[in-house]
């Protein structure tokens, strides 16, 4: 089995990290400027931190407008990257001025929130609209600081379409959400299965 560490074998002309870290949820991160403009990004180094209260992040590899924004404004919106939105979703990734709206440059209509001033995109099966707990500049490991910045947020409002909700769950098979892989690669969430935890009969 090969193992390195901070030089890379010859053998791996790309960085595997990304795609070892597989599949990671999309987070389609919505924010508004200083003037009020909306802005949208996908973000791949996001995730869930826990429930009750419901909170999450996302990471930005460098000082990005969603996490300026966020920081700004205290808030947020989260809609999810779903297979049927996949070309909206990567236009929204172009790097793009401050004040130029992805949503415009996308197609995509503003979806109205109700805690909060920043919307969600109308077309996403769910979106949650969440308020700014903390963000921070990440260290490495010798306390250095890093071009990585982190937003932790709490959702305080849920958005979803009634067409995915069945049997009182939120149907994720026919949301078909993507999730991002290594390199260029993406994945779509087609089928579900369970699995019992021990203590469960």
């Amino acid at each position: 089995m090969m193992n390195y560490g901070d030089e890379r074998p010859e053998l791996l002309k790309y960085d595997p990290f990304k795609a070892i870290i597989a599949p990671r949820p999309i987070g389609w991160i919505g924010t508004l400027n200083a003037d009020g403009v909306p802005n949208l990004g996908p973000y791949s180094f996001f995730n869930g931190i826990g429930s009750r209260p419901n909170q999450l992040f996302f990471s930005s590899e460098g000082e990005k407008h969603s996490y300026l924004n966020a920081k700004a404004r205290g808030e947020f919106t989260v809609s999810l990257a779903t297979e049927a939105l996949k070309d909206e979703m990567n236009i929204s990734s172009a790097h793009v001025e401050d004040g130029v709206s992805e949503f415009e440059l996308a197609g995509l209509e503003l979806g109205k929130p109700v805690e909060i001033a920043t919307p969600f995109v109308a077309a996403s099966p769910a979106a949650f609209e969440c308020v700014v707990i903390d963000t921070m500049q990440m260290k490495d490991r010798f306390g250095n600081l890093t071009d990585r910045y982190l937003t932790f947020g709490e959702v305080v409002r849920t958005h979803i379409a009634d067409d995915y909700i069945s049997n009182g769950r939120f149907d994720s098979a026919r949301a078909r959400p993507i999730a991002r892989l290594g390199y260029r690669d993406y994945a779509t969430v087609e089928s579900v299965w369970q699995l019992k935890r021990p203590q469960e009969k």
